[in-house]
């Protein structure tokens, strides 16, 4: 009856010290980090997908404007040609190269807008003007789907150096996940100059 007794209460502690230690709050964490992952690539599929669109419109009105074009399509198919798995946020370099990836699809995007600009005939075309509209509101959503990762990934991070979950962390292997990073830190850091008497 002792024995008994004695394996209960072993059982009753040891099922207390495993609720505090917070295995099932990294996996529910872990997948809510999955989960906002794949809708930030969600989004940059959409924007991608667009890209083919919105590539041929401009042509159209400014086929000599070939080197931004040609810019546009690389770093597109740069972007898409890279596998995005969940390992990729367990691994820093492959996250850094596919975040660079995506910061020179957007910076050749902005070319492309800035060339637009030029073309009257061209941004008055309802074909270009739709798709310019669904691109910033893909763009938007990009910037949302980012925002709820880096929570996320906050969360989980936070979970995963805190004591005593921190010892769970080590134990079963939870690192500290990478979250996007601004490219140009340093140059945005500084306000930009502003000089009207320049001529």
């Amino acid at each position: 009856m002792r024995n008994r007794f004695e394996r209960w209460i072993a059982l009753v502690l040891t099922t207390v010290a495993l609720s505090g230690c917070g295995y099932n709050e990294f996996q529910s964490k872990d997948e809510a980090v999955k989960a906002a992952w794949g809708e930030v690539v969600n989004q940059y599929q959409r924007r991608a997908d667009l890209i083919p669109n919105l590539v041929n419109t401009v042509k159209g009105y400014a086929s000599h404007e070939r080197e931004t074009l040609e810019a546009v399509t690389k770093a597109r198919a740069q972007a898409t040609s890279m596998q995005v798995t969940p390992e990729t946020l367990n691994n820093p370099a492959a996250f850094q190269k596919f975040q660079q990836a995506q910061g020179e699809l957007s910076s050749a995007l902005s070319r492309l807008m800035v060339v637009s600009e030029k073309y009257p005939e061209l941004k008055a075309d309802t074909s270009f003007r739709d798709l310019q509209s669904q691109l910033e509101g893909t763009e938007n959503r990009i910037t949302v789907a980012r925002q709820r990762y880096i929570a996320s990934v906050q969360d989980y991070n936070v979970l995963a150096r805190r004591f005593p979950t921190n010892l769970t962390a080590k134990m079963f292997g939870y690192e500290v996940r990478p979250s996007f990073q601004v490219e140009n830190e340093k140059a945005i850091s500084s306000a930009p100059t502003v000089d009207f008497n320049k001529k």
